[in-house]
């Protein structure tokens, strides 16, 4: 049995077609089919059903996928590790990044670490918070930026405290509070709000900010990304409370601070056990913060926010 064989299986079940699957690996399709048809008759299974319009994979197709994933990554970590014995990182790095990074500019990070090491593959993934705590535990990113509550303490995950800020009121430049030097969650409790979805970990920074501060407030818009957040306040729908870095590029707000506003904390994460030579060296050139990094508490009163089930 061949690695590339298990590779040819691997496309089809992810592409749910020969001609697809061969295109993806550079190979006529009739080249794919019999390598596939060698290996069905080496294990003498069964591993896809097709017709002429449909491949689906069998049962018996799919315990072997699951192993042949595993034979595959642990072939492909070896070569990395092989080639790191020698002072060359190689191999692919997968990295989440949330909309709102401040503390480094990933673009520049990205382009530095790719001259450096030319040959690892970069894959970036846009998301939030949660879902690549969740991501990085069980294997599918090497690293990920986080934006977190003050209150909430990433579990399960070695991180690195990059930055921590106190997030400030963007307002319409028209906006009765806009000429305030500064304000207080209670003056913005009755205006309405346009913010991340609930649930989200950029909503929960200001969702415990108002609830420690026993307020309740209005959020009349629900947006994915800092952009359209941005927008719908400059049309005057609503005002909000982000990262002071992204506040002062937003043209035709005004930006106040907010005494008793919620203090944002962002991350970098990894998973702490056996990570590959490419992830370690992308956490190694992050930059470390200006002052001394946020040792994380043992959680008392604070939120834990943890990746395993």
């Amino acid at each position: 049995m061949e690695l590339q064989q298990m590779r040819y299986a691997l496309a089809i079940a992810e592409e749910q077609s020969f001609t697809r699957a061969a295109e993806r690996c550079f190979v006529v399709q009739s080249a794919l089919s019999r390598q596939i048809k060698s290996l069905e008759s080496e294990l003498g299974l069964t591993l896809f059903a097709r017709t002429s319009r449909k491949v689906k994979v069998t049962p018996a197709g799919e315990a072997f996928l699951e192993q042949a994933r595993l034979c595959l990554q642990a072939a492909d970590r070896a070569k990395v590790e092989a080639a790191a014995a020698q002072g060359e990182v190689r191999g692919t790095l997968t990295i989440g990044v949330i909309p709102t990074v401040t503390a480094v500019d990933v673009a520049a990070v990205l382009g530095q670490f790719h001259r450096r090491h030319p040959d690892v593959r970069v894959h970036v993934r846009s998301g939030g918070s949660d879902a690549f705590l969740h991501r990085i535990a069980d294997g599918r990113l090497d690293a990920a930026f986080l934006g977190l509550a003050e209150a909430v303490i990433p579990q399960g995950v070695r991180t690195r405290e990059l930055t921590r800020e106190r997030l400030v009121a963007v307002l319409p430049s028209e906006h009765q509070l806009a000429k305030r030097r500064r304000l207080h969650l209670e003056d913005l409790a009755d205006e309405p709000f346009v913010d991340f979805p609930a649930g989200s970990s950029g909503r929960e920074q200001s969702d415990l900010a108002f609830q420690e501060a026993g307020l309740r407030r209005e959020v009349s818009f629900e947006v994915t990304t800092a952009e359209l957040l941005t927008d719908l306040v400059h049309q005057g729908l609503g005002v909000a409370l982000i990262a002071p870095s992204v506040a002062r590029e937003v043209p035709g707000c005004a930006c106040v601070a907010v005494s008793d506003g919620p203090v944002r904390v962002e991350y970098l994460a990894w998973d702490s056990f056996n990570p590959s030579p490419a992830a370690q060296a992308f956490i190694d050139f992050v930059p470390a913060p200006s002052r001394q990094p946020h040792q994380t508490p043992t959680p008392s009163s604070q939120t834990a926010r943890t990746a395993l089930p």
